[in-house]
């Protein structure tokens, strides 16, 4: 929760074996479940828990507990926690994200923290009895004024401005900002810079979180378009120094190449290759028939 007001829901679907869990081990399940997933938060820190559930407030003072109930406390005992009992009838507003206040006092304080926010923007303001008049607010970035300058420059890009000019090319045209544009993409000029500008902010930036190859080339592809565009990504992302230490891949290793075992008796060990690709026989074969399986046999 933050500000009294319930910032984040977590749910997740019973398993059979779980639907004959009593209510006290449903309860502790779900407590469990909300440590894990937001442990990177609890760890190291005090954690109160609320819970409509009385009997777990003395859980840690329980002298008998079941194999499942022991092996979470194994868990339990990881973080500082402290479980409160919150009776269901204090819940008044369950889903309080999806409800709207609409009380009087609650919109003359958002209306004041409003009037703040915009006073600390510098805006033209003039508040008036029952309106408030503001100032022209232009946020503009230097970059697609970059974009415009450098595709004049483009050789390729200037051919299907061109073509696009004498109606072969519907794909391509100019936009109202006058930006050439390939269905709605942005063109992208051959300019290391404004692609490197481009990988940079869709990888490392907060809102992305460095994405894997896939992710970052189907969100890329949405706004912008240039030639070899997927590969230049992949090669970015290979190249990214925080994901080659973060991102391990899970996969099992291979083992140490063994040597094959010695037979020790004629007949004890018998291997039989198939080769197949060959062009198909009058019968339709691609491979070794009954007689050339037989000619393949090898014995050890």
């Amino acid at each position: 929760m933050q500000e009294r007001k319930v910032v984040a829901y977590a749910s997740w679907q019973l398993k059979t074996h779980e639907l004959n869990y009593p209510t006290h081990d449903l309860e502790l399940a779900a407590v469990v479940f909300a440590l894990k997933i937001w442990r990177h938060y609890l760890y190291g820190v005090r954690v109160e828990v609320f819970s409509d559930h009385k009997s777990l407030k003395y859980l840690f003072e329980q002298k008998e507990l079941n194999m499942r109930q022991r092996r979470w406390m194994e868990f339990l005992k990881d973080y500082e926690i402290e479980l409160q009992y919150h009776p269901g009838k204090a819940n008044v507003v369950a889903d309080a994200l999806s409800r709207k206040s609409l009380h009087v006092s609650a919109l003359m304080i958002k209306e004041t923290k409003l009037i703040e926010e915009f006073r600390d923007l510098n805006l033209g303001m003039e508040i008036g009895s029952r309106s408030m008049i503001l100032g022209q607010l232009t946020v503009s970035s230097g970059f697609m004024e970059r974009i415009k300058e450098l595709q004049p420059k483009d050789e390729e890009l200037q051919a299907k401005k061109e073509l696009s000019d004498k109606g072969k090319e519907v794909e391509f045209k100019i936009g109202s900002d006058g930006i050439l544009k390939y269905r709605d993409r942005i063109c992208v000029p051959n300019d290391m810079e404004i692609k490197g500008m481009i990988l940079e902010e869709a990888h490392k930036s907060k809102l992305s979180l460095h994405p894997g190859s896939q992710k970052m080339y189907q969100d890329l592809k949405k706004i912008f378009m240039w030639p070899g565009m997927k590969r230049e990504v992949a090669e970015y992302v290979s190249r990214c120094l925080t994901c080659q230490k973060a991102k391990v891949e899970h996969k099992k290793h291979g083992g140490e190449l063994r040597p094959l075992e010695v037979p020790v008796w004629k007949w004890d060990c018998i291997t039989m290759d198939f080769v197949s690709g060959f062009p198909k026989t009058r019968r339709g074969h691609d491979c070794g028939n009954q007689q050339s399986v037989g000619e393949t046999t090898r014995t050890h």
